[in-house]
């Protein structure tokens, strides 16, 4: 099948918006061999898919605030499913990673990873399958999941944005108002950070938090366990200092913020 000639669908749309929230700017170009895989399993060029890729990019706000551009020959309907997944992230966000997963895998047990960024591997499942009666509502639920996850790490470079921290495993994508509470904003980028799993569990438990300036403010509590060193070397180093913003999508929401100081943090 020629790539030239192949339509793009809403289902394609939706496999390559998935894959620009998961690859940095840099790396939206034919040559990436994510970008070349995933273009062969849609029976695309990598050309064709790297171009969407950059239409994507110059409708990310994100984006335009850094002076980056993309390309302007986003159509109506790239437009369309943008502004579709801004509405319904914690509907189209599952949905475009079920489809790039059933592009390299139909073992439920699988999960498709680019955090790796020049590679795809599969990877097993962070909750693995009850059986074969698994309900879909379950797999559903972990592919957003999976999707979240990645498109913070991309977001934030795969570091930490308090410490620094590059270790993928290390790091987790943690969400500013609750999961249990919020199921509404549970896939909502802007309602995710990338931590290191001590300041996750910290910013968890209301010992640090966020000001309207996204510097980092420690709590009364935990400046009591002080002085002790690794509490000093994990936080006390990083107090009042802003956080590293993320390069697309997912610069949190004040009102989220606000919502963390006002109700999470231990002041």
């Amino acid at each position: 099948m020629g790539g030239k000639t192949v339509r793009w669908t809403r289902e394609h749309l939706l496999i390559a918006l998935n894959l620009y929230c998961k690859l940095p700017f840099g790396k939206l170009h034919k040559t990436n061999p994510v970008i070349v895989q995933v273009a062969k399993r849609m029976g695309r060029t990598s050309s064709s898919l790297a171009m969407k890729l950059c239409n994507f990019a110059s409708l990310d706000p994100v984006q335009q605030a850094r002076g980056i551009k993309g390309l302007a020959g986003a159509s109506k309907q790239d437009r369309a499913v943008w502004a579709e997944f801004a509405e319904r992230g914690d509907v189209l966000g599952p949905e475009s990673e079920q489809l790039v997963h059933d592009l390299f895998t139909p073992d439920q047990t699988r999960e498709v990873d680019l955090v790796a960024r020049d590679k795809v591997k599969l990877v097993p499942a962070a909750t693995m399958p009850t059986g074969p009666t698994e309900s879909i509502a379950v797999v559903k639920t972990r592919r957003g999941q999976h999707f979240f996850r990645q498109a913070i790490l991309t977001a934030y470079g795969v570091r930490c944005c308090i410490s620094g921290v590059n270790v993928p495993e290390l790091l987790v994508a943690s969400h500013i108002k609750p999961w249990q509470s919020f199921p509404s904003e549970r896939l909502n980028l802007r309602n995710g950070l990338c931590l290191s799993s001590i300041h996750d569990s910290a910013f968890d438990e209301g010992f640090i938090t966020l000001d309207a300036g996204l510097e980092v403010v420690l709590s009364k509590h935990l400046k009591a366990y002080l002085p002790q060193q690794a509490l000093e070397q994990n936080f006390v180093a990083f107090e009042k200092k802003r956080i590293r913003l993320p390069e697309k999508l997912a610069e949190p929401d004040p009102d989220f913020l606000d919502y963390h100081r006002k109700h999470i943090f231990k002041g």
